[in-house]
This record gives C-alpha cells, sequence and structure tokens, in this order.
C-alpha cells in the first residue's frame, strides 16, 4: 500500500480549491492500492486557504523549532502543518506504506524543491514538513515528477 497526496487523486484538497489529479496516481487509487492523505487538511486548515510557504529554512527546520510555516498575509499555521504531518505519519505507519507519493514544491509535501519563504515564485532546495517527519521515520517519500521510475515498486 502507498499513500498518495490527495490532489493527485482528483480530491479539491489544494490552497485554493482545485486539484492536481495525475491519472497514473488516481488509477492506483481507483484500483484500491494507494490512500490519499492532505497533511493540511489532516491539520485543520480550510478549503481553500490562504497559500502558506516556509520562512527561515525548510520542513527539517520547522520539525526543529527553527523556522515556520506563514500564510502570505502574515498568519502562523505551523501548528496546522506539524499537526498535518504527524497525522499523516500516522496513517502511513497503520497502513505499513512502502512509498508515499507527495506534491512536489509544497510546504507540506515538497520533498526536494519548496517555495522560498518570500511569496515571490522562487524555489529553493529542501523537504515540506510532512516530507521532511516521514523521511526521518524511514519511510521513502517520491514526488509526482519521480512516481514513474518507482511504479515497479508499487504494482
Amino acid at each position: 500500500m502507498i499513500l498518495v497526496s490527495a490532489c493527485f487523486a482528483g480530491f479539491d484538497v489544494k490552497y485554493n480549491g482545485s486539484n492536481n489529479v495525475n491519472l497514473k496516481i488516481k488509477k492506483l487509487f481507483d484500483e484500491q492500492k494507494a490512500i490519499p492523505v492532505c497533511p493540511e487538511v489532516l491539520g485543520g486548515l480550510s478549503i481553500p486557504r490562504e497559500p502558506a510557504e516556509i520562512v527561515g529554512g525548510d520542513g527539517n527546520d520547522v520539525l526543529d523549532g527553527t523556522a515556520k510555516v506563514v500564510t502570505n498575509s502574515g498568519k502562523d499555521v505551523t501548528a496546522q502543518f506539524l499537526k498535518g504531518a504527524y497525522d499523516t505519519l500516522k496513517i502511513a505507519k497503520e497502513a505499513d506504506a512502502s512509498i508515499v507519493v507527495l506534491k512536489e514544491r509544497s510546504p507540506s509535501c515538497g520533498s526536494t524543491m519548496i517555495y522560498s519563504g518570500k511569496f515571490n515564485g522562487t524555489k529553493i532546495k529542501g523537504n515540506g514538513v510532512t516530507a521532511a517527519l516521514l523521511k526521518r521515520n524511514g519511510i521513502k517519500v517520491i514526488s509526482e515528477e519521480n512516481f514513474l521510475d518507482f511504479l515497479d515498486e508499487i504494482d
């Protein structure tokens, strides 16, 4: 069993109320081989919601308490991102998930790149909060961008 960002399975959970449907990932969900999760919704954030970025580092720094997640209007939503990350970890462990496919560049789900925290479209290397927590717990996190490389491990 794998976990996937719920937006890939066609759920309208993105900050702007839309999705990032990926037909290959949605097929895994439809075949009951994937469990959809949205850490931001699990953390209690609404749909739609203000865009948020990590300020002062990446998801590892948020987990260590040295960075925070804020919305573009300046609201601190770090607590919600942490709750969503830990809830996602719990689901991954309960499902004995071997792989988690998360949305690249997201402040929750980015597994190699996130936005810089300046709300200007600039990207930096780093993990989102959920991706960082899952990796710390030995769970393989991949993005939709390299998902096909791991398809044989999933089927």
